[in-house]
């Protein structure tokens, strides 16, 4: 049997995404900026796009960036804040527990004169509210939190901060792409100014997302070229992609959110009958749905991610971003894992095209290959387990 869990590093292209891109990839394949009928049809199939998404989040289609993905947006949103408003400050808060695309984006700002503060997070994934008001300064222009966390699920409670910054008048940023059709969000009730989106984890094609931006945020565009996406994302307009990226959203309906979730405390109640091993992250409705990260002590992650690879399952060591760095997950570390104990992490991701026999399946086999781990592994030191 072969099991696909690593659907946060990418998903497949669901049949009917393919379906709907075909015809814009051969027959109506026009530049969206050309004005003969070629470019009329693609001009008004990437509108049609950025209405769907728009809906989904409770937006006006004006409000919508399509971008190559979610570290685009990423980058879009924070440095197009950063620079806008240089006049009125240079300070950014965002988490120690970001995605790389915020992370690595904050610390390349440092080395041009901008002022970081990473928030601290608890055992399970969680920034402190007090703690993010005390780092508010004069100077403070950026608030950037992911919403769903990537390695372990912790969706953060983002409307209480987009009222924190709303009160401070300060431009608030979340990364939602683990969250998007995942965790209800209505831009109408939760003053976010800023959200970024990415296709493929939602079962939409690579190489298409979108940046939400609300109407009246400063931002300044990082791509020099034509006037495309309201003149802030330069480059002929993927089109395929982002018909592709509505249909995906057109398909998802509510009953995936409880089937995922389902399956996701069907695996971890499994899982959690191996002796020496513990959940990371939130239990229940504050853990996105398709997310289990455990730890299974004694072992190291890569070396079971290979032994499941052997057996057909296919799962993440931590982001698949940074999973080929020798260096423990920073997320884990964050919250107060020791890099010994977070190299043993392994991260199982689902989606609707899961079923109940797959889960079935890892579980037994994940008890085989740990069991098998234990017994050879030099750092089990006694362990009879």
């Amino acid at each position: 049997m072969k099991v696909y869990l690593d659907n946060a590093a990418t998903t497949m292209t669901d049949p009917g995404v393919a379906k709907a891109m075909q015809p814009y990839l051969t027959q109506e394949f026009g530049n969206a900026s050309s004005l003969h009928q070629f470019g009329r049809e693609a001009s008004g199939a990437l509108d049609q796009a950025r209405v769907a998404i728009a809906k989904k989040i409770n937006a006006e289609p004006e409000e919508i960036i399509f971008t190559s993905g979610g570290t685009e947006s990423d980058n879009l949103a924070i440095r197009g804040v950063a620079y806008a408003n240089k006049n009125k400050g240079n300070h950014i808060i965002t988490s120690t527990i970001e995605h790389p695309a915020v992370l690595n984006t904050c610390k390349q700002l440092e080395k041009e004169g901008f002022k970081i503060s990473y928030l601290k997070v608890d055992k399970r994934g969680f920034i402190d509210f007090e703690q993010l008001k005390k780092e508010i300064t004069d100077k403070t222009i950026l608030v950037s939190i992911i919403h769903a966390n990537n390695e372990i699920g912790t969706i953060q409670e983002i409307e209480t901060i987009a009222n924190i910054c709303k009160e401070k008048k300060i431009v608030f940023h979340s990364d939602a792409v683990q969250s998007f059709t995942k965790v209800h969000i209505d831009v109408k009730k939760t003053k976010i100014d800023l959200i970024s989106f990415s296709a493929h984890k939602i079962h939409g094609p690579n190489g298409i997302g979108a940046l939400y931006l609300r109407k009246g945020t400063k931002i300044k565009k990082q791509l020099e070229g034509g006037s495309q996406e309201f003149n802030l994302r330069a480059g002929t307009e993927y089109v395929a992609g982002a018909v592709g990226f509505a249909k995906a959203v057109e398909l998802v309906e509510d009953k995936h959110y409880s089937y995922v979730k389902q399956l996701r405390d069907q695996l971890i109640k499994g899982l959690e009958e191996i002796p020496n091993c513990q959940l990371n992250g939130p239990r229940g409705d504050s853990r996105v749905c398709n997310n289990a990260n455990i730890i299974f002590n004694f072992i190291e992650g890569e070396a079971m991610l290979l032994r499941l690879d052997m057996k057909g399952i296919a799962v993440s060591t931590g982001s698949a971003c940074s999973q080929r760095d020798l260096k423990p997950s920073h997320v884990l570390t964050a919250i107060g894992l020791k890099a010994a104990v977070a190299h043993g992490s392994i991260r199982f991701t689902l989606s609707r095209f899961n079923t109940t026999e797959e889960i079935d399946y890892t579980i037994k086999t994940v008890k085989e290959v740990v069991k098998a781990l234990r017994e050879i592994s030099p750092l089990r030191r006694g362990y009879n387990g």
